[in-house]
């Protein structure tokens, strides 16, 4: 039986997460709830993944986890602005120790005149925000499947960050 790509990076950041005794929310655009399906697909998820929000029109970025209209204006909802909001506000209505927001752009064509595969990746959590910024390539199915890898390993890299190491 062939596993999902990414189910190693969502059993790794899982484990991390309960290691710590930590939550995680997702707030997903161009994912479009794949990275929730990685990591509800690991048996136990629920001692660590409160749920997510799959915020794939513009408006509900804003209205469910508070993305400012402001940088919508400015900034556009592929970038790293975006991500960055989409992450805190994700942290912010779930309660979760740590948020991921993945936004880009999966394809077939260019959006807010950014070439396909242009993916921004935020993790907020309790030492703050970052954003990695992504140029991948592939059909549409590879960067997203690309991008839910990225950002769990991303989290990965924020949790070891910030928790202090066992013993």
């Amino acid at each position: 039986m062939r596993r999902r790509a990414g189910a190693d990076d969502a059993e790794t950041a899982l484990a991390l997460l309960v290691a710590a005794q930590a939550s995680l929310a997702t707030v997903e655009s161009l994912t479009g709830g794949r990275l929730a399906a990685l990591i509800t697909a690991v048996p136990g998820a629920s001692a660590s993944y409160l749920g997510g929000f799959v915020t794939y029109a513009t408006a509900l970025k804003e209205t469910l986890v508070g993305v400012p209209h402001a940088v919508v204006d400015e900034y556009g909802v592929v970038s790293a602005e975006c991500a960055r909001a989409m992450a805190l506000g994700g942290r912010e209505a779930t309660g979760a120790t740590y948020a991921l927001a993945t936004t880009g752009v999966a394809g077939p064509e260019r959006q807010e005149g950014k070439p396909v595969g242009t993916v921004y990746v935020g993790v907020a959590g309790p030492g703050g925000v970052s954003v990695l910024s992504m140029e991948l390539v592939g059909d549409r199915h590879q960067i997203q499947d690309r991008a839910c890898r990225e950002a769990l390993s991303a989290l990965c890299g924020t949790v070891r960050e910030e928790q202090p190491p066992l013993g």
